[in-house]
């Protein structure tokens, strides 16, 4: 966020409380990072990364970003003053990534991780691309891959927006391949004090 916190507008500052207050699993790594400053006059961007290597990095079995973005002035597309921009990315197994009901399934995933934390949402549009790759050359002894990518957008009709990141936080942990949510979560606004951010 550019703004501080003092001159946000209360809507934005609440959504943004209830948006760190989200949990997370333990092998989900999420953290606040700078937001786009073109997209809206207002927005906040997380980040997380599936069993990251190293703090910080993408993980190299599910990565993605979450965007809640605020015009005051509601955007005709939107349909009201907030909108959540967010993406997920994981490698597959190559015989995975050739299912071709894979995307479908994807964007299920989504729609029933946001529906069963009971985020309330509208208007919602995304794509959800299946990569197939195989290297040549330098790159022969790779082999084949694939990846599953998922962006989307919805206007959420509510202040809970600790449902909508914890809704694509678990997306993100079913397109890596994890069992679904159990005991062991974490809250994002501990690791942020814990990191002394604001």
């Amino acid at each position: 966020m550019s703004e501080t916190e003092e001159s946000l507008p209360l809507e934005f500052a609440a959504a943004v409380d209830a948006i760190r207050r989200a949990t997370s699993r333990a092998d989900l790594i999420m953290s606040e990072i700078p937001a786009p400053g073109s997209l809206a006059p207002y927005a906040i961007a997380l980040s997380a990364d599936v069993n990251p290597v190293r703090p910080g990095s993408d993980s190299d079995r599910g990565t993605g970003r979450f965007i809640l973005l605020y015009d005051p002035d509601e955007p005709e597309g939107w349909g009201g003053r907030f909108r959540v921009v967010c993406f997920a990315q994981a490698p597959l197994e190559v015989e995975i990534g050739l299912d071709p009901f894979l995307a479908e399934v994807t964007w299920t995933w989504l729609i029933d991780a946001l529906t069963a934390r009971g985020a309330r949402y509208t208007a919602a549009s995304g794509t959800a691309t299946k990569i197939i790759s195989s290297g040549f050359g330098e790159l022969a002894q790779q082999g084949d891959g694939a990846q599953i990518e998922l962006r989307a957008s919805w206007t959420p009709l509510d202040h809970n927006l600790t449902a909508h990141v914890e809704g694509w936080g678990e997306l993100l942990c079913m397109i890596a391949g994890l069992p679904p949510l159990g005991e062991s979560v974490s809250m994002l606004s501990a690791r942020r004090a814990a990191r002394g951010g604001g």
